[in-house]
């Protein structure tokens, strides 16, 4: 294996060449050689600092981002642009009032949202779809909170209902990029082939982990379920969003392939564990590991192994012992069921 020479080493190196080369025996110390060498080891240092920086950009795992991203466009894999979350909005209003297409409303943290249709009903509720401003994961919303209007409008009150505002997601990260290239070199397209309905899936904004399941429905079906760990609340992903990802597929897919999209149904597993010590601190750093471990595990229609959660709860930091008793089993899961983190009782 090559070892970049250090800059002490390139000095050396010079300096016993030029003391060969000119026939002296003493130090050069303070003489012009002694300039020369130290400057030409300096640029030789240089060189060799771009080579092996040239080294990882040739090299998709370890490639920075600009050599990364033109890695991936030759494979024909674009970075997942960052998507605004969309949904509708319920406005309490009079007679006459009318809410045009382009409103602006805030939410409590800043987000702001506007219409993009005018609003229609019958008085005293008028509902109008709206879109977040900025994309990404921060514009998704639960149920039922309260967005208000920027400026006034005649007729309706500035406070406004949302339904669920879904579909926001982050722009995609580096190392989700590198590791959708990766998975295209190592499982190249087959025209139709489990893996290609998980690259799909995956290429959607906001879909972190897919799976496919041949077959599940009966001959010549397919189904793919995926789930969308970034969002905020649930991993679940809602009708608008499994509708995307069908939508998506369906122009890719072989034509003779009967494909269904599917969320999966979340399948909490409640924990009831006894710490020692049992702090706060340790407390979070158990949640954080089984969360970890569900992530890397957790599949629709499988298993997660009690020693894996007993192990999960074992190396979070701080933990000395513990005694688990719920789950006192491995936890397997039906057809489309997916372990996620439910209640944890702390005893």
């Amino acid at each position: 294996m090559f070892s970049r020479p250090t800059l002490a080493e390139l000095v050396v190196r010079v300096r016993e060449d030029l003391l060969s080369r000119l026939s002296l025996d003493d130090p050069l110390r303070r003489s012009d050689a002694e300039a020369y060498a130290l400057v030409n080891a300096g640029s030789a240092h240089s060189l060799y600092g771009y080579i092996a920086w040239l080294a990882r950009q040739v090299i998709i795992d370890t490639a920075d981002v600009e050599f990364l991203e033109r890695w991936a466009a030759i494979w024909g894999i674009n970075r997942k642009p960052a998507a605004a979350a969309t949904g509708s909005v319920d406005f309490t209003v009079t007679l006459g009032a009318v809410v045009l297409s382009g409103t602006v409303l805030n939410a409590f943290d800043g987000q702001q949202y506007q219409t993009t249709a005018d609003a229609s009903g019958v008085v005293p509720t008028f509902t109008a779809p709206v879109v977040a401003i900025v994309a990404g994961a921060a514009g998704n919303r639960t149920t039922g909170q309260t967005l208000t209007l920027v400026s006034p409008v005649a007729g309706v009150q500035s406070a406004a209902t949302a339904g669920e505002l879904s579909g926001g997601a982050d722009i995609e990260s580096d190392d989700s990029l590198r590791g959708r290239l990766l998975t295209r070199i190592r499982q190249p397209p087959q025209g139709g082939a489990a893996s290609d309905y998980v690259a799909w899936a995956e290429e959607v904004a906001g879909v972190t982990r897919a799976w496919c399941y041949p077959l599940e429905l009966g001959a010549g079906t397919v189904v793919v379920r995926f789930v969308r760990d970034n969002d905020a609340g649930t991993i679940i992903p809602d009708s608008g969003e499994v509708a995307t990802v069908q939508a998506y597929i369906d122009a890719r897919r072989p034509v003779t392939a009967a494909v269904t999209v599917a969320a999966p149904t979340a399948a909490p597993i409640a924990f009831t564990i006894h710490l020692s010590p049992d702090t706060a601190g340790i407390r979070t750093a158990v949640t954080a590991e089984l969360t970890d471990l569900l992530m890397r595990e957790a599949i629709p229609g499988g298993t997660i192994l009690l020693s894996h959660i007993q192990e999960a709860i074992s190396i979070a930091a701080g933990e000395v012992d513990h005694t688990l008793t719920v789950p006192a089993a491995d936890v397997t899961n039906s057809t489309g069921h997916m372990s996620t983190l439910g209640v944890i009782t702390w005893v």
